[in-house]
């Protein structure tokens, strides 16, 4: 399979490493100096795009790679609540894009877990239930794409929560901002910017009684980038609005 990188930071190298390791051949890398490299061959030749850049410009990545006729794997967060029915409605008429806010087996798994004891704890009101995401100084977006995408199968579970709420940020420096306080039928999510952590998603349930707490601590990127080049290998023979639903059915 051929394959262009938009983007080709820590995540990007990690992508062609394995990528190059599975036997595909990268055709073509787009970053921050040679955007014009959209339009050449090479881009052209690929049959997969996988993009991992920032919010402010992962939606034009997209719509530029669509304009060549380049199906793309995204994995940049804090863009597609603004943009998903018009990505939904390009996809339907032919472009190809598979989405998620984390490509991690392990999230994935996780994140199956997450919604399954979130339909459990609909039976137990006496449970509160909050979220604290850790990442990586570098990360934009607080909470993260991932946390949402938890947040919301918590909210798709449980019938006393209806949105989540962002809770506290904890910056590099150690402030705190924000607040724990919210509403009964509020789901907080709270923020940590701290080193080089790769992600860890942390959901509790907490009573009188106890706590149940269930994590996620990736190790390293590799279980991201090994992710995003087997959707890169799903979608090359697929079509439309792709997710981590399409790859791994649970």
């Amino acid at each position: 399979m051929k394959i262009a990188l938009i983007g080709y930071g820590k995540m990007g190298k990690e992508i062609e490493h394995i990528a190059l390791s599975r036997g595909h051949e990268i055709v073509c890398i787009i970053d921050l100096n040679n955007r014009q490299d959209f339009d050449s061959d090479a881009f052209r030749s690929a049959d997969v795009a996988i993009e991992f850049t920032a919010p402010a410009v992962a939606y034009g990545n997209c719509i530029e790679a669509f304009r060549q006729g380049v199906k793309v794997v995204s994995g940049s967060t804090g863009w597609m609540n603004e943009h998903r029915e018009e990505m939904k409605r390009l996809c339907g008429e032919g472009k190809t894009l598979f989405w998620s806010s984390n490509f991690s087996l392990g999230v994935a798994i996780f994140s199956a877990v997450n919604k399954y004891l979130a339909r459990i704890m609909n039976n137990f009101p006496n449970y509160d239930v909050s979220m604290v995401e850790t990442h990586h100084i570098h990360k934009l977006d607080a909470p993260s794409g991932t946390a949402i995408t938890l947040a919301e199968g918590i909210l798709e579970n449980l019938d006393r929560k209806d949105k989540w709420v962002m809770g506290t940020l904890t910056a590099p420096d150690g402030t705190v901002s924000g607040t724990t306080e919210c509403a009964p039928n509020e789901l907080p999510v709270s923020a940590v910017r701290e080193g080089e952590v790769p992600g860890i998603h942390t959901i509790k349930y907490e009573s009188e009684a106890d706590s149940i707490i269930i994590t996620h601590d990736a190790k390293n990127r590799k279980g991201f980038a090994l992710g995003a080049v087997l959707a890169a290998e799903y979608t090359a023979a697929h079509t439309g609005f792709l997710s981590m639903n399409d790859l791994f059915r649970f």
